[in-house]
């Protein structure tokens, strides 16, 4: 075959749609959660809407649909929030589910951009994750959708396999270029690695009083120095997921990722990290959207055989969601 015609075979390659199916939920009740956060604890007004109608500063014109709505009035605000919050529940349910999946990333983009002053790179994960579910087939099984069209809630349903390996180099392109971009001498390996120990000291990002971390200074060394060679390192994942896509083939690399399973290990700290990470620090939805793409790592058939994957992952989400917006 002609490098052409592997590329088309590779991109032609399907699946069941398990794998997908579960993305789409944790990242449609995400969305959803996000918006809970500005709205339950009655920030929205504070931050997403103009000084003249009782928000902190001016914001400008807005993005382009904002614009076409006619400017950040509160009517067009508080219209955005509900029509994301609810797009993002029709996606969680499997309604529609590109067209929700749009209609949650374009409202999304409306307001959280509302305020260049409290977005942040998670905004990035969330729109980029619903961009692909857009291209996405994730409503064949597990969704209402389903239900509706074959009488159970989860068929077998074969989808293109693609959009869950592009949700793959997602991941890997947000940890290394975050990781690449950790150059201070607090971060990369020779320096005080003292980064994580300022960054818990700093009121914009406690929940809690973290000074006792003084007393544990070696330990946030060895967390500083674990997170930057663990997010600098994220592109042997994108290896390990080839290898576990191409096992029937040989050599001895192949063979021992596929034996060790990079893929769990990573995933597992990564897991941990996110949870440690949103214990200690208000860093908004950023730890439960980033976990919703998690489970495209596995594919359906170990999201059958392996129920780490199929509900460790979106329990531990759960909990990090709930007490997000609880929290915040």
């Amino acid at each position: 075959m002609s490098a052409w015609s592997r590329w088309v075979a590779l991109l032609d390659t399907r699946e069941d749609g398990r794998a997908l199916a579960v993305v789409r939920v944790l990242v449609g009740l995400s969305i959803v959660a996000a918006m809970l956060e500005v709205v339950l604890p009655g920030t929205l007004p504070m931050i997403w809407l103009d000084l003249a109608d009782g928000g902190y500063r001016p914001l400008g014109r807005g993005s382009w649909l904002v614009q076409k709505l006619g400017g950040p009035s509160p009517t067009v605000v508080y219209g955005l929030t509900a029509v994301t919050s609810l797009a993002g529940a029709s996606l969680a349910a499997g309604v529609a589910s590109r067209l929700s999946a749009f209609i949650a990333l374009q409202g999304f983009l409306g307001v959280a951009w509302m305020n260049g002053h409290t977005a942040g790179s998670y905004d990035f994960v969330a729109t980029n994750a619903l961009w692909l579910l857009v291209l996405a087939q994730s409503d064949a099984t597990g969704s209402l959708t389903a239900r509706l069209r074959t009488g159970t809630w989860l068929p077998a349903a074969d989808v293109p396999a693609w959009p869950r390996w592009l949700m793959v180099v997602q991941l890997v392109t947000m940890y290394a270029s975050t990781g690449l971009q950790k150059v201070s001498a607090h971060w990369v390996p020779g320096g005080d690695m003292a980064a994580l120990y300022y960054i818990m000291q700093q009121p914009s990002w406690q929940r809690f009083d973290l000074s006792a971390a003084a007393w544990v200074f070696p330990l946030t060394q060895g967390a500083t120095l674990g997170t930057w060679l663990w997010e600098v390192g994220s592109p042997t994942l994108l290896l390990a997921f080839w290898f576990r896509h191409t096992r029937t083939r040989g050599g001895w690399a192949r063979h021992t990722l596929n034996r060790i399973d990079l893929r769990s290990w990573y995933a597992g700290a990564g897991v941990a990290m996110h949870a440690g990470i949103h214990i200690l620090m208000d860093v908004g939805p950023f730890s439960y959207l980033t976990l919703a793409l998690y489970p495209a790592l596995f594919s359906p058939d170990e999201h059958r055989r392996w129920r780490l994957v199929g509900w460790g992952i979106p329990a531990v989400w759960a909990v990090l969601m709930v007490g997000g917006v609880l929290g915040g």
